[in-house]
């Protein structure tokens, strides 16, 4: 059975195997580890062999382990559906937030980040694949939602984050990586200047990379597969 650090070499490995094959310096391609699900003593050994971002997606859950771990210096990513009820704990305690969707919860967060620390880090979720089972603005939408979230005082626009629908090869994997990429473009063809594209997973990472993503989000390959959530510490609360 592979040990963490067996599956974090090879993670980092594909990280860097991508990253050529795209032309980009792998110092470019930032990995959050997906820690959802996982306890404090998982992400503490992680974060011993050299992992330092690490993204969650259930606000109760996560606060467990931020305050288990306040020792150690981690860089918190709230990647999960944002509630407008959650967005509290969110502006006080995370570094980024990739998956802001709507004004009214950007303006939510914007307003309840103290002013003692830096503006808080977003991404515009994007529905790029379309699906309505899935959160997110319509590609449609994007500039003129960026354009408002960006003049938020709280808030620094940093770019764009999606989950697209799985493919079944390759080259299906990247068309809506593409599409991300050229909407990103698209923003700073607009003024903004944004800097980031978070989109991949344990599955399809390469496919991202190879169309300029800037974080990757792995969970699985990383940690192996996910135990049931009620097993963690303050994860019995709904979220």
């Amino acid at each position: 059975m592979p040990t963490l650090a067996d599956r974090f070499e090879r993670v980092r490995a594909r990280i860097a195997a991508a990253a050529h094959d795209s032309g980009r310096n792998v110092e470019n391609v930032a990995l959050v580890a997906v820690s959802k699900t996982r306890d404090a003593d998982e992400v503490a050994a992680l974060h011993r062999l050299g992992q330092h971002a690490f993204g969650e997606s259930y606000l109760q859950e996560a606060l467990v382990k931020l305050d288990a771990l306040a020792d150690l210096d981690l860089e918190w990513h709230f990647i999960g559906p944002l509630q407008a009820n959650k967005t509290r704990g969110i502006a006080e305690r995370f570094a980024w937030v990739h998956s802001v969707d709507r004004l009214k919860v950007a303006r939510r967060l914007s307003a309840q980040r103290p002013a003692t620390l830096p503006p808080l880090n977003v991404c515009l979720q994007v529905n790029i694949s379309g699906e309505a089972s899935k959160a997110g603005a319509m590609p449609t939408e994007v500039v003129a939602l960026a354009t408002e979230i960006a003049a938020l005082p709280g808030l620094r626009l940093r770019g764009l984050m999606a989950i697209p629908a799985p493919a079944s090869d390759a080259g299906s994997a990247r068309r809506p990586f593409r599409a991300l990429r050229e909407l990103a473009d698209a923003l700073r063809r607009s003024g903004l200047p944004v800097d980031t594209l978070s989109m991949g997973m344990s599955d399809d990472l390469e496919a991202a990379i190879l169309e300029g993503a800037t974080h990757v989000r792995v969970g699985t390959a990383l940690f192996g597969p996910r135990p049931p959530r009620d097993v963690l510490p303050g994860t019995r609360t709904s979220q």
